[in-house]
């Protein structure tokens, strides 16, 4: 049985706003992605997550418990971080995770230290003075600190800069060692395609696909850019039978569309030319989900 199921969610608000027939299975230990552009449904749909909506139509369970009717029970089990971060009254951060390990019944801040040495988090700030990266980053701490076995992220990397999504990622990726299952939405693909095992596609309230990462990066159709060191190689290689999708005349480039099976008779008649480079140009998720936008 999925660890996350949910089953023909439906939260309509009018006017096509709300989320729709929603249908999704996570399964334990899976890192699991949710895109789409802001107002598609995301937050709506970890809302019901949380418990913190009833759904009009469906269900939504976690480990097998209903996530409205038990909710207090299924909010032990989860690390969780909001999409927007509205802090209790604590004067410092240090204080506030201190309040949350309370809650917890955490004694052993560690693994707390651990995760704010790796994002550069200068506790001791004042909380509401904090910077919008700063509280993101307490945020995620106050999410990890406890080694939850389920996290459910909503854009979890909302103003860090580009070195902390990074750091992030690698953090994702060491809670996916352990096991953990792990529910994330974002706008940001390519974090989400070095953390997540599968990705759903969400607009508009609907979900227009659900899609394999390992499946998208391994895709059967590949795309090469090839500049000649000649003109007259660049003309030549026109009349060759290979879909030449874009062409560079002023730079002697093509761009070319391939199946897999057809490259080793791309590399051998490329045998016959001078070429100056030639470069994989690489199948992304976000290309994948923007072909469906």
């Amino acid at each position: 049985m999925p660890l996350i199921e949910i089953n023909n969610l439906t939260k309509d608000y009018g006017q096509g706003r709300g989320i729709f027939n929603i249908n999704l299975s996570i399964e334990k230990g899976e890192v699991f992605g949710f895109v789409g552009t802001n107002g598609a449904g995301k937050t709506t749909v970890i809302r019901h997550l949380m418990g913190f909506l009833k759904p009009q139509i469906g269900s939504v369970r976690i480990s097998g418990m209903d996530c409205w009717e038990d909710s207090a029970e299924i909010k032990k089990m989860i690390g969780y971080t909001p999409g927007e971060i509205a802090f209790p009254d604590a004067p410092t951060g240090t204080e506030f995770l201190k309040q949350q390990a309370e809650l917890l019944g955490l004694k052993d801040m560690t693994y707390a230290n651990t995760i704010i040495e790796k994002l550069q988090l200068d506790p001791t700030a004042n909380l509401k003075r904090m910077s919008k990266g700063m509280k993101q980053k307490t945020a995620i701490v106050a999410t990890l600190m406890a080694d939850p076995d389920i996290l459910i992220l909503d854009e979890p990397t909302t103003g860090l800069d580009p070195l902390m999504r990074a750091e992030f990622v690698d953090i994702i990726n060491d809670e996916k060692k352990k096991g953990k299952t792990i529910f994330m939405s974002s706008h940001m693909f390519e974090e989400v395609e070095h953390t997540c095992d599968k990705v759903a596609l969400i607009k508009d309230g609907q979900i227009i696909a659900v899609k394999s990462t390992r499946e998208v990066k391994h895709n059967e159709e590949k795309t090469y850019k090839i500049e000649f060191t000649s003109h007259e190689d660049y003309q030549r290689f026109l009349k060759e039978p290979f879909d030449c999708a874009n062409q560079r005349e002023s730079h002697n480039q093509v761009i070319v569309n391939i199946h897999d099976r057809q490259i080793n008779t791309l590399f051998k008649v490329l045998k016959g030319y001078e070429i100056k480079f030639i470069t994989e140009n690489k199948y992304t998720l976000e290309k994948y989900f923007r072909s469906l936008y």
